[in-house]
């Protein structure tokens, strides 16, 4: 397994879209640093703009598609011309080659994220909107890669579909729809969909609690929703790729 996630990342150095991608990464905390300069605030309260820069549309829509992208290109080439099959041959299960690829999703997102949670800082502390804490600092850094791991598990599905397709529209089209989904379903019902069911768990921090929510949050149904989903799409591409073996 080791040795198929070094070589999955020894192949990511010949795509640059990919390490282009993490510009992504600094959208939002330059956006709240300019809305917060537009309004004047200084001395902002961190959470505020905690949940401007790195908490609001860059988990829920920004960070979903740039991974979605990563999925598909991930597997694109391989099962566009049937590449896949040739690593049949020799002793690498499918599942095996399966989580190498997530696991390639899973850092590139904690990276995504703390990139991220950097640029909030040097967005919001120079320019004087929030003050300098090494508690609010370690808060952020932590919740990031909390969530960069969360997020690389809500795409799962995604990533499953890239497998078992050879185009990429179709990967490309379930990944918008996917992250909105999430976005759309989230005051509706958070359990029904993996991304709006990351709200519930990032909101067990009490930090975290300011946000106005009609539904009463709870760990457990939004962990049963990332397990149904996922062992969904790992059944799936279990049987995909036996099917093609």
């Amino acid at each position: 397994m080791l040795r198929l996630i070094q070589t999955e990342f020894l192949k990511l150095r010949r795509r640059k879209l990919i390490w282009i991608m993490l510009l992504a990464a600094l959208m939002m905390p330059f956006l709240a640093l300019l809305y917060f300069k537009y309004l004047g605030k200084t001395d902002v309260d961190p959470m505020e703009f905690y949940r401007w820069a790195a908490f609001g549309f860059t988990v829920f829509i920004i960070l979903p598609v740039v991974l979605g992208i990563l999925c598909t290109m991930l597997m694109y080439e391989e099962t566009r011309y049937d590449t896949a099959k040739q690593l049949w041959i020799v002793p690498v299960s499918q599942m095996g080659y399966f989580f190498s690829k997530f696991f390639v999703v899973l850092i590139y997102a904690v990276t995504f994220m703390l990139i991220t949670a950097a640029a909030t800082v040097l967005c919001g502390v120079p320019t004087g909107i929030i003050g300098f804490n090494w508690s609010s600092i370690l808060f952020l850094l932590e919740r990031c890669m909390e969530l960069g791991g969360i997020i690389s598990f809500a795409m799962l599905p995604i990533l499953a579909v890239a497998a078992c397709t050879k185009g990429y529209i179709l990967p490309a089209c379930l990944t918008i729809v996917y992250a909105f989904a999430g976005f759309i379903l989230t005051p509706v019902n958070m359990y029904l969909h993996p991304l709006s069911s990351m709200l519930p768990i990032l909101l067990r921090n009490k930090e975290m609690q300011g946000l106005t929510l009609t539904q009463d949050f709870r760990i457990l149904p939004a962990v049963l929703c990332f397990c149904v989903w996922d062992l969904a799409a790992v059944a799936f591409v279990n049987v995909v790729l036996s099917r093609r073996k």
